[in-house]
């Protein structure tokens, strides 16, 4: 391959429309804006989502729920996961998403350890947060649970 024999892909680059040149070139006289009207004015048309002044599909439609914009979430993950887990493992955010326990959640505030399902070998838990019946069945076996920030 050699620079001089580059060229753009097939498409990538078009003609420019050269409006107004005359009849037989199919854009001459209105240049392609049809006759008269908002769209063949200059500087014509209107804003996006603009229905000609009847109330907008936008504001037509009921306004439903709520984002809390100080809210956090947190990678889930219960105790019947970390059942396979070998004794000893240090179990914390980046161990659960290498090992595919759970997936990642956007804007994660951390990981969080519920307690469902049972848990019979002895771990330490790095999480952000735990549930109480979690925490208790940790260290039930043995294991610790540690909160990180």
């Amino acid at each position: 391959m050699r620079i001089d024999t580059l060229s753009p892909a097939e498409g990538a680059r078009t003609s420019v429309k050269r409006l107004g040149r005359g009849i037989g070139s199919g854009l001459g006289k209105t240049s392609g804006k049809g006759h008269k009207g908002q769209w063949a004015r200059s500087g014509g048309g209107v804003r996006p989502g603009f229905e000609g002044g009847q109330m907008p599909l936008a504001r037509r439609i009921p306004k439903r729920g709520f984002h809390n914009r100080w809210g956090k979430s947190y990678v889930i993950v219960n105790l019947a996961q970390l059942e396979g887990v070998p004794a000893g493992t240090v179990v914390d955010y980046g161990f659960v998403l290498e090992n595919g326990l759970a997936k990642e959640v956007k804007n994660n505030a951390g990981l969080k350890v519920l307690g469902s399902g049972e848990l019979t070998v002895a771990l330490t838990v790095r999480a952000s947060k735990f549930s109480e019946s979690a925490k208790a069945a940790i260290e039930k076996v043995g294991g610790t649970a540690e909160v990180v920030e």
